[in-house]
């Protein structure tokens, strides 16, 4: 045998030293040994809005292996993670996500909710006292006073006295705000008027120069003239029906829900909401992202900073089509793509190693009820008025004239707690009442007493569900629960908010700085994402937080 001389030796040894990767640190001041804490230079929460987790295994073998694929084989796959809370809406799972807490501690109870404080329904993000900023629009009017609690955000800046920079980036107002939280340096979301990103006055008086250079770029306006066109050929879809099934829905112009599609001029000026429900939405949030982090210079300071990103098309892509359509599909093959240039440019940027990712849903989707129909599986439709008439109706009738029910929005009944203490009516005697009216109709299973769970026969994992969304001033009296497979409010295409598994499993991948390849199936949830990320930067968990780290995507 050859042997190798010590000088040969001793040159390879160094080599292979010299190729390890180099180990990422950005760090604190130094203590009094001289030691530094070791964090990743940047943190990218992506939410993926209407993501279902089994989209990444029926849509496995069409990624590349940049994107999706490169945090489930590279990075953790939490396999079983589940929302832990009965509203599963873009509202509170988007707060859900970054504050590791639940509509019954945050108040994000929903999207819209009736606040009983102001006896008004309240957006989740708006603010009154705020301005646009951008145009002179009613868009920006929004901030994340509405949410009650801390994110993983607020606590970087808190731990760092403010060095480190966290943005929020959406189509959604709601998607970029919540994510960012309270300290948040801005969010930012797009207005489909003027086809801008805008923010509001709650961060900045005006936009800083690389997002009005990003505006001036009018990408809306190359994507407007374009069409949608399919990236593979028809037969090449075999993950999703035949085009054009009569339970998805047309868009705005259209007579057919058909490739190629073309995006008609929106009533009430909103030239480019049409872009909403197409690829292009992910494309111009990418790109804004990819302008953010050159822009702010994410990832290149003394501290970890934090960019909040959420992709919105794919909701408004489920709501028309559903979770079958080949336009669904064609749309993660492109999401795809859109997460693959991002963490390129953070590999190019920030440095290979040198950056955290994790990935997961504000919430998932039914089945369309016309798909599984014609699958022998139950399931159908109802008018979103059918229950609110019904109990109004039912009210009056055994109690009088009079405004007995305030709201009926996320399937609760808000009733009006005044006049039943005016006219001496028990809670109880309303509950008995419409539950025995409400049971009598078709495709409702059970109606939920949210002020006496402890009474319920309901499996103890949905009665937590219901626990979890219960906030006092901004949560309903009565839950009126639908079996799998219904939905109310429209006919075609799909939507999502129930205490289903199809609503509540939906991915949690980690990938990068800190994570220990593999994956897990034992249950975890969405409240768990915050405290490990937090657990990762050594940071106190956000002050609403109710779930444990990832202990095993944790590398030690």
């Amino acid at each position: 045998m050859r042997l190798f001389s010590p000088f040969i030796l001793i040159a390879l040894l160094t080599t292979s030293v010299i190729a390890q990767p180099k180990k990422s640190t950005v760090t604190i001041p130094a203590s009094g040994n001289g030691q530094r804490l070791a964090r990743p230079k940047l943190v990218v929460g992506i939410v993926v809005d209407q993501m279902r987790y089994d989209y990444l295994y029926r849509y496995y073998d069409k990624f590349g292996t940049g994107g999706f694929r490169r945090m489930m084989d590279g990075g953790f796959n939490a396999r079983n993670n589940h929302y832990h809370y009965a509203a599963t809406y873009t509202g509170p799972g988007h707060a859900a996500v970054y504050t590791g807490s639940a509509p019954a501690l945050n108040g994000i109870v929903g999207n819209d909710f009736y606040e009983r404080n102001l006896g008004r329904l309240m957006y989740c993000a708006e603010d009154t006292s705020v301005s646009t900023v951008g145009n002179t629009g009613t868009a920006g009017k929004m901030s994340p006073r509405n949410l009650l609690v801390t994110t993983i955000g607020d606590q970087l800046k808190l731990a760092t006295d403010g060095r480190a920079k966290v943005v929020g980036i959406a189509l959604k107002d709601r998607g970029a705000i919540l994510p960012a939280g309270h300290t948040a340096n801005a969010a930012y979301w797009f207005d489909s008027k003027d086809g801008n990103f805008i923010s509001s006055t709650f961060y900045q008086k005006e936009l800083p120069q690389w997002v009005q250079a990003f505006n001036a770029r009018k990408l809306p306006e190359q994507f407007i003239t374009q069409k949608w066109e399919p990236t593979l050929a028809a037969n090449q879809y075999a993950e999703s029906t035949p085009d054009d099934e009569p339970y998805e829905a047309s868009m705005a112009g259209e007579d057919k829900p058909v490739f190629p599609h073309s995006f008609a001029v929106q009533a009430g000026g909103l030239k480019y909401e049409p872009l909403r429900t197409s690829p292009y939405g992910d494309q111009i949030t990418k790109e804004f992202a990819l302008a953010a982090i050159k822009g702010e210079q994410l990832g290149q300071h003394d501290v970890t900073d934090m960019l909040c990103l959420s992709f919105s098309s794919p909701d408004y892509i489920g709501h028309a089509f559903g979770t079958h359509a080949v336009e669904t599909e064609d749309n993660y093959i492109r999401l795809d793509r859109q997460l693959a240039d991002i963490f390129a440019q953070l590999d190019a940027t920030v440095g290979k190693g040198q950056w955290l990712a994790f990935l997961s849903a504000d919430h998932g989707a039914v089945d369309a009820p016309g798909f599984l129909q014609m699958n022998r599986i139950p399931a159908g439709t109802r008018g979103y008025g059918d229950i609110s008439d019904l109990v109004k109706s039912t009210l009056e009738k055994a109690y009088g004239p009079g405004q007995w029910v305030l709201s009926y929005i996320n399937q609760q009944i808000y009733l009006n707690h005044t006049l039943l203490t005016e006219k001496k009516i028990a809670m109880q005697d309303v509950y008995e009442l419409l539950r025995t009216v409400l049971l009598k109709q078709k495709a409702i299973v059970n109606v939920i007493n949210l002020h006496n769970l402890g009474a319920e026969a309901l499996p103890e994992l949905q009665a937590n569900l219901f626990r979890n969304v219960n906030h006092p001033n901004r949560s309903g009296d009565f839950y009126v629960m639908q079996p799998p497979g219904w939905i109310e409010g429209r006919s075609k295409g799909t939507t999502h908010g129930t205490v289903y598994a199809y609503d509540t499993h939906v991915p949690f991948l980690l990938y990068g700085w800190g994570i220990k390849p593999g994956q897990t199936l034992r249950r975890t949830h969405v409240h768990d994402i915050a405290p490990t990320i937090t657990a990762l930067l050594s940071l106190l968990e956000p002050s609403g937080c109710i779930g444990n780290p990832v202990e095993e995507a944790i590398s030690k």
